[in-house]
């Protein structure tokens, strides 16, 4: 078969809710030449029985369900698995413009030499949807650039990778929690190259049950002291990057969590004719604000 022009990939664990509202979004929009590979942890909550229905239908071109270590070994699964020359992770819980990640793909099919490419991005979280903040590392990104750092941070919600860069980046670190932290200074220090997209192509939403949100003070001060000392990262209003730092916060507001409490989805407590209307303002709010960003990618 052809090689995908990209592979949008997805691990996840029990978070059924979440997964239908993705799907409902990603499916109609899915092009011939783009594949969907879903990782699932042996999920219990009906997530895996969903997807295995989808995958039965062609809705989904590569699938497996089977208990993982860490989030990591998850996405390790996905990115060994994609076809696509362009890897696009999508997070189950969050909020993407699909019509940006395309402008960024065929910007990085064009452009064969860049390795990365990541954007601003929106937060916002269940507990205050009507609260999005926007948030850039294009001032973190140009220091870099520039020479001025050897490494910086900036969240995955955002990232398209190319696969061949991954011999050269390297999978994430199944060591660390905080993945996509870890991951963005590795890129960086390793000088990858990188472009950044000015306007938006993903929304971060806080929601009760990821794996941030977990995460106590013990083990994100440790992989930050890790990361600072090994990629030279010199730290800023971002340490553990914005990314991650607002799903620690707003899990703690949301359940006025202990440092080692875990989070389970509440998914008694918030109805799902509810959470589809929080979702489409989310999407809604999330194509306003890219169609108005009139972004462009620097390289």
């Amino acid at each position: 078969m052809p090689t995908p022009s990209l592979s949008y990939i997805i691990s996840t664990k029990n978070r059924l809710s979440f997964l239908k509202i993705l799907f409902d979004r990603l499916l109609p929009q899915i092009e011939a030449d783009e594949e969907i590979v879903v990782v699932d942890a042996a999920s219990t909550d009906g997530s895996r029985e969903y997807l295995e229905e989808l995958y039965a239908k062609g809705k989904i071109q590569r699938f497996v369900s089977e208990p993982d270590q860490n989030q990591a070994q998850g996405w390790n699964k996905a990115l060994l698995m994609a076809r696509g020359t362009i890897i696009k992770k999508l997070i189950d819980d969050d909020v993407y413009c699909f019509e940006a990640i395309r402008k960024c793909r065929d910007h990085m099919l064009e452009n064969p030499a860049i390795d990365l490419c990541i954007s601003h991005v929106l937060n916002s979280s269940l507990s205050n949807p009507s609260q999005v903040d926007a948030a850039s590392r294009l001032s973190q990104f140009e220091a870099w650039k520039s020479g001025l750092t050897k490494s910086f941070t900036f969240s995955d919600v955002s990232m398209l990778i190319r696969r061949s860069s991954l011999s050269f980046i390297g999978l994430y670190d199944t060591q660390f929690r905080m993945i996509d932290w870890e991951f963005a200074l590795r890129a960086s220090y390793l000088k990858a190259k990188i472009a950044y997209y000015t306007g938006f192509n993903a929304l971060a939403v806080h929601t009760p049950g990821n794996v941030t949100s977990g995460t106590d003070d013990i083990t994100r001060k440790k992989e930050e002291a890790l990361g600072k000392l090994k990629y030279e990262y010199p730290g800023d209003a971002a340490d553990i990057n914005l990314y991650s730092k607002f799903k620690i916060w707003g899990g703690k507001v949301y359940y006025g969590l202990t440092r080692q409490q875990t989070i389970e989805l509440p998914a008694d407590k918030i109805a799902s004719a509810e959470l589809e209307l929080i979702y489409a303002s989310f999407y809604q709010t999330l194509e306003d604000k890219e169609h108005s960003a009139g972004g462009e990618i620097i390289f």
